[in-house]
């Protein structure tokens, strides 16, 4: 959500910055823009409504010129999706730009104040609020750029990342962050900034990432300085990144989210690596391991999660209560922030996402940890906010997901769900060495399966343009299945932009079934557990009705493929692992419906892959 980028050094700064901007276009936005201090020494400010091209054209005859620079794109918070609104914004001066990922609260009273001194607004933002007050705090206690910033971001309150830069001094950028993601890359003689470490990694592995309430001085031909509001020195860890270019590449791949589907046999071995022993015969999560207590002891296990995050902790809830014995409760981090939860000292939070920034996930983590709860991360983003504000986790060590519809995340969150509960299980004797190697075993053949249905893709693209026309989709799982039929209709509508609704297969009797007609398509998850005869019911119960019937079942099924009107075949396993198998031909299927539908699947309309405000 919302993209950050800034250069200082000795090269141009706008192409650093364009292609900054086109790395972190997974993000989602809907306008972008860019703020150099040329050559000439004048501030000059481009942006335009659209993509990162739409800015490029704009810029053309342009002055790009100049060495020092910041550079955004916008997802639309406070007023539409405009060139006005767009940022960089200006002061009414024009002698500071400033960009800003977040929200700001209490602009509405910020803005009323500074409207009574005189200040003119030429957009609807909160963002323009923040660098009006700068300027006037700059003026008014007759003081530099980063006191002024520390001062205003005193009055502010919200999540905020910030870049600005000052005309009268081209040498210098300051950046500030609470509860938005910033990292800055460190070169020779030059450094970098963005939201996350994709526009960087071209340029130099040693990162600072930095935390929140602090502010960064960068200027040129001198070290970094930190400094928290208050202007007290604040130490800095410079960081090695292990991204590669090639990891933000297409590739062969039409999409980066078709890659990213085809890349999760590799993802998931990358996942297990170093923590399935050689043998096969035992899984080792440091992060459970080096807190055995904590996890012998729990009171109960509470998961807290957004979107295809919170899908994977549902399938986490089943594992740990069937092999652990401890009783888990799966929230909506939004909704968990809000309604008073009861929270014990003896209890477990465990905190999921992908980005390692979603804003009600952290925020649901600050609660926990106030009352004395012991957090768990899992997340993908090294060095992330989340990892640094739990008490231990697990990355899930997928490589950067591009693609805005999570594919790779999910599966690679299931895992470590997995092995999580196997670790736990093994730590409190409720599983035996023999179950635990038969578990491990079927873990590791994972996957190879996976490999097995991606061979099937074309097979799926065949049919799939049969489903173009319709307008709502059902889809319906039973048990460990139905997360995974949850997380089947939230990957078709979130690129297809057709409605669909998961729900468990029993419900559908419960309302649901009312929709059932001939232009109704249902998936169904039928693959071969304690569930299957009854999932098998509820398909006879559809075709009755004349609904289309598209079912995933395991291999060699016979029952199931004489009632559906297409049939998925995937690999027999583990009833616990199967939505590792299960997830994949729901992906695939809602990639080729949106493609042939000509829908952008990579960047879906209005959403952002890292959702950094409420």
């Amino acid at each position: 959500m919302c993209g950050i980028v800034g250069y200082i050094g000795p090269r141009e700064a706008y192409p650093i910055l364009i292609k900054g901007l086109h790395r972190l276009e997974y993000r989602g936005y809907d306008s972008a823009g860019v703020a150099l201090i040329n050559n000439s020494g004048t501030l000059s400010i481009y942006k335009a409504k659209g993509k990162v091209q739409q800015l490029e054209e704009f810029s053309q005859q342009k002055d790009i010129s100049g060495t020092i620079g910041i550079a955004h794109t916008r997802w639309a918070t406070h007023g539409e999706p405009n060139y006005q609104n767009a940022h960089p914004h200006f002061s009414m001066s024009e002698s500071i730009a400033l960009i800003h990922n977040g929200i700001i609260e209490n602009y509405a009273v910020l803005k009323e104040a500074l409207i009574k001194k005189g200040f003119e607004f030429r957009s609807n933002t909160d963002t323009e609020v923040l660098v009006h007050l700068i300027d006037f705090i700059k003026r008014e206690e007759n003081t530099d750029l980063c006191r002024a910033i520390q001062l205003a971001l005193q009055q502010v309150i919200g999540a905020f990342a910030i870049a600005v830069i000052e005309k009268e001094n081209p040498n210098i950028m300051i950046a500030a962050r609470k509860s938005s993601p910033l990292v800055i890359g460190i070169g020779k003689g030059e450094f970098f900034l963005a939201s996350d470490a994709t526009p960087i990694v071209e340029y130099t592995k040693e990162v600072v990432y930095l935390n929140d309430n602090e502010v960064a001085i960068i200027e040129r031909g001198k070290e970094l300085r930190v400094v928290d509001f208050m202007n007290s020195e604040k130490s800095h860890k410079i960081q090695h990144l292990e991204l590669t270019i090639s990891q933000l590449e297409r590739g062969e791949y039409e999409h980066f989210m078709l890659k990213e589907i085809f890349e999760q046999p590799r993802t998931i071995r990358d996942c297990m690596r170093g923590r399935i022993n050689i043998e096969g015969n035992n899984v080792v999560l440091s992060g459970v391991l080096d807190n055995t207590e904590k996890f012998k002891n729990a009171r109960r296990i509470i998961i807290v999660a957004c979107g295809t995050s919170w899908h994977a902790a549902l399938i986490g809830e089943h594992l740990i209560e069937s092999l652990c014995r401890i009783p888990v409760e799966v929230e909506y981090a939004s909704e968990f922030r809000y309604r008073n939860p009861v929270i014990y000292e003896d209890d477990i939070v465990i905190a999921i996402s992908q980005s390692g920034e979603t804003a009600d996930t952290l925020a649901a983590v600050e609660l926990s940890r106030s009352k004395g709860a012991f957090i768990y991360g899992i997340c993908n983003a090294v060095g992330s906010s989340i990892p640094r504000n739990t008490n231990s986790g697990s990355y899930i060590h997928v490589g950067p997901e591009i693609g805005v519809a999570s594919t790779k995340a999910f599966t690679g969150q299931v895992t470590v769900l997995a092995m999580l509960a196997l670790t736990i299980a093994k730590v409190k004797e409720t599983i035996t060495q023999k179950e635990l190697e038969g578990f491990v075993a079927e873990l590791s053949q994972i996957p190879d399966k996976i490999e097995k249905i991606l061979e099937k893709s074309d097979k799926i693209k065949k049919f799939s343009r049969i489903f173009t026309y319709a307008k709502n989709f059902i889809y319906l799982g039973r048990g460990f299945s139905y997360p995974a039929a949850l997380e089947g209709a939230l990957k078709l509508k979130e690129i297809s932009y057709i409605h669909a609704e998961g729900y468990p297969a029993a419900e559908m009797k419960h309302g649901p079934i009312a929709l059932i007609d001939s232009d109704m398509p249902v998936v169904v998850i039928a693959t071969k557990n304690n569930l299957y005869e009854k999932v098998v019911s509820n398909i006879q119960e559809i075709k009755a009705r004349n609904g289309r019937v598209i079912a995933i079942v395991t291999e060699g099924d016979t029952q199931v493929s004489k009632l559906a009107d297409f049939c998925i075949e995937v690999p027999d396993t583990h009833e616990y692992l199967d939505p590792l198998l299960s997830v994949i031909p729901l992906q695939l299927l809602a990639y080729h419906i949106a493609v042939t539908k000509g829908r952008d699947v990579d960047q879906p309309r209005n959403l952002a892959k890292s959702v950094t405000v409420e």
